[in-house]
């Protein structure tokens, strides 16, 4: 019972979301002034200046870092939008020639994630909701959007797979490349849904399906370990889009049809760009240190700002910037950049910091004392599933992985070090998954694809049941990694 207290501003803030459909950003605030009155009344430890400066210091340092990449990731959005870029990538999915199974399994394994992992923020679907609704029914390529979506957790460069390690005290590697395999379910499982949803039936595509799942699932798994949460996505993305292009291009020579020019179009050169930075800088970091030179700390939070993704973000907006300003009849004509970017990134930057406001502040106070002795107590396989329905909750109510973990992730670095790394890879699993899926993200299709009432009701309804599907597939891959992890501790 006294645990259920101390998760009353969870409750509140699932209430705010889900039964009074109050904006994020109200709910965050409501949570976090819940946690402080709270904690004034003694509900949990004593309340004391330290512990206040604690959890403000570490709120700063985080939210700091997440701000370093949300805010240029944001503005390279706005400019790459005014350039055409995306139209121009939807252009050419649309010529070249694929059956319907190759651009299903292209876009939702290929080119979605990989724009999603090099920038979030739904960038994705700028692209592939117009270019779906060209290709397929209407009905159809809204639902196959959201799947699309729902599968790449690793938006942002693995901003919430960096922050949720920093939050956990794991290595984020380690993290992420254990997060590929407890999401290793929900790709083939989404995957399948959408090649199911756009009525390809054909055994062929379904075998390819497979072997290309395999492939994302490899390279994930393999840029995660060795390359990092940054790069992993984008690496995992690009080499299925890769090759489902080329098996495309040689059944078509297999044929008398026409060839296919796959080369990538010239306008969507700012995505190839940076790829290559964030690539470069890897590289450069890896052979020099060169991060360790600057660290900002707080009471119990380290951020590395030289190894950053938002260094990355921010070398390639000056240039595709200073080019935007070299072509000013390409750009759009909706204002200046400073003026769209606060418009576009106050909204998640103030519910980001006071979702990290509020779960700072009931890890310095004690708050989360009631969940760790519950979970304390069950085994790791027992504690699995609500560890599991934790993550998706705080996903899909945040509509952010970032925010999902800034919930729960400090109470996953409570629990005994044999167990946290499986279980901070399911809440980082379930939370980004579920975020995908949530009514945010159903808002932004909705916009851009200019819905109706019963098409937004109908879409939400679908978004709820993909969260709650992924977080069956989630759990069901944790038991199967932590029976996997018993038995080879026993050998």
């Amino acid at each position: 019972m006294v645990a259920l207290f101390h998760l009353s501003p969870f409750l509140l803030v699932t209430a705010m979301l889900v039964v009074l459909r109050r904006p994020p950003v109200q709910a965050a605030v409501a949570g976090t002034l819940l946690v402080l009155l709270l904690w004034l009344a003694g509900a949990a430890d004593a309340w004391h200046l330290g512990s206040m400066v604690a959890a403000l210091k570490d709120t700063a340092v985080l939210f700091a870092s997440t701000a370093f990449v949300i805010v240029p990731g944001l503005a390279f959005v706005i400019v790459i939008e005014r350039l055409g870029v995306n139209l121009a990538l939807s252009q050419w999915v649309r010529s070249l020639g694929l059956g319907s199974g190759d651009q299903v399994v292209f876009i939702v394994l290929g080119l979605a994630p990989l724009l999603e992992a090099m920038t979030g923020f739904g960038v994705s679907l700028i692209a592939t909701v117009p270019l779906l609704l060209s290709l397929f029914e209407r009905r159809v390529a809204l639902r196959i959007a959201l799947v699309g979506m729902a599968i790449m957790p690793w938006g942002t460069l693995g901003l919430a797979s960096v922050i949720g390690a920093s939050l956990a005290h794991l290595d984020a590697r380690a993290l992420s490349s254990t997060s590929a395999l407890t999401s290793a379910p929900v790709f083939l499982l989404l995957s399948g849904l959408a090649l199911y949803l756009a009525g390809v039936r054909e055994l062929r595509a379904w075998a390819a399906l497979g072997i290309y799942w395999l492939l994302f699932m490899a390279a994930l798994y393999s840029a995660s370990r060795w390359l990092g949460p940054e790069v992993a996505g984008v690496a995992a993305a690009l080499v299925t889009a890769l090759a489902v292009l080329a098996g495309g291009v040689w059944r078509v020579r297999r044929s008398a049809s026409p060839r296919i020019a796959v080369h990538w179009p010239r306008q969507a050169w700012p995505y190839l760009v940076l790829i290559v930075c964030i690539v470069s800088l890897k590289l450069i970091l890896t052979l020099t240190s060169w991060q360790d030179q600057w660290l900002v700390s707080g009471a119990q939070v380290t951020w590395k700002p030289l190894a950053s993704p938002g260094v990355a973000l921010l070398l390639v907006l000056v240039g595709v910037w200073l080019h935007a300003r070299a072509t000013p009849h390409k750009v759009g004509s909706d204002g200046s950049l400073p003026v769209a970017l606060m418009a576009r990134a106050k909204r998640p930057l103030l519910t980001i910091f006071f979702f990290l406001a509020m779960s700072q502040i009931m890890v310095k106070a004690g708050f989360l004392a009631g969940l760790m002795q519950l979970l304390a107590g069950l085994s790791p396989t027992a504690a699995m599933p609500l560890v599991t329905m934790f993550g998706a909750l705080s996903g899909y109510m945040t509509g952010s992985n970032v925010g999902g973990n800034a919930i729960f992730m400090p109470a996953i670095a409570l629990l005994p070090e044999s167990a946290r790394l499986l279980l901070a890879a399911v809440q980082n699993s379930s939370a980004g998954h579920a975020a995908l899926g949530s009514i945010s993200i159903v808002m932004l299709i909705v916009g851009l694809a200019k819905t109706q009432a019963k098409e937004e009701g109908e879409l939400i309804r679908f978004g709820f049941a993909l969260a709650c599907l992924n977080t069956v597939l989630v759990a069901l891959a944790a038991a199967l990694l932590s029976g996997w992890f018993s038995w080879a501790l026993v050998w």
